[in-house]
């Protein structure tokens, strides 16, 4: 078998943001899983995109949730295997390459679209996720408008520090559609000692505008949210709410 090579949150960074960065999908859990309300009562399967080590699918399984997670980082879903136990599966799914698993909802926290290379395999990804929810079906997503990057194009560095872990992250904004962040994670080893690594994570920026009419095509009918719910989604991420008519 060939080796997974990852470009973006391999093991290090994996751990750091699951002990110090699962703020965004509690704020959005609450919300989301208000919109799959009648999913739930009818037992339908949701699959999540990109579900990271699991912080948003634990929100859905403790509801009650049949959920299938999926991740294009292999480090990520090793942490989600261990931390959400009650999960249907966990699986890797690399967009806009391989198919979505037919589902009764998909959902998606923390611009995980946007990470793609470019905004052709953006809308490739949105036709899949379309194509793969069943008639009644809902869909909850959130993307990076390009006014994401705009208002970050002067943004300080981010430093941040936990027990046993510190991240650095560097932005820039080579171009009005692609925001970039320079990442550096540190880990503390059991004998005290500390491992580093360097990650470079590249988000193609989208008018946003122009998703609720793909979508339409494909027989979803969408809006653009502010939020999912109660909370207050970062200035220029865009909340994506649709559904497939029964």
């Amino acid at each position: 078998m060939d080796e997974v090579i990852e470009p973006n949150y391999r093991a290090e960074l994996a751990l750091v943001h699951h002990r110090g960065f699962g703020f965004h999908a509690d704020a959005c859990a609450p919300g989301i899983i208000e919109l799959l309300q009648e999913v739930r009562s009818r037992r339908g399967l949701v699959v999540e995109l990109g579900c990271g080590s699991g912080l948003l699918t634990r929100h859905l399984v403790d509801a009650g949730h049949r959920v299938i997670a999926t991740d294009a980082s292999t480090a990520m879903l090793d942490i989600a295997r261990a931390e959400v136990p009650g999960v249907e599966d966990v699986r890797r799914l690399v967009l806009p390459d391989d198919q979505i698993p037919p589902a009764d909802a998909i959902v998606s926290t923390g611009h995980v679209l946007n990470y793609l290379p470019t905004e052709a395999a953006v809308r490739r990804a949105l036709q899949l996720t379309a194509e793969a929810l069943r008639p009644g079906g809902v869909m909850a997503i959130d993307l990076c408008d390009v006014e994401y990057g705009g208002l970050r194009a002067n943004a300080p560095n981010l430093g941040r520090v936990g027990e046993d872990w510190a991240i650095i992250a560097e932005f820039s904004l080579p171009s009005a559609d692609r925001f970039v962040r320079h990442i550096s994670v540190f880990v503390r080893n059991s004998d005290g000692s500390w491992r580093r690594d360097d990650e470079q994570h590249d988000n193609v920026l989208i008018d946003t505008t122009w998703v609720p009419d793909l979508l339409a095509r494909h027989g979803v009918v969408a809006s653009l949210r502010a939020s999912f719910g109660e909370e207050s989604l970062p200035a220029g991420l865009r909340a994506v709410v649709g559904h497939r008519p029964a």
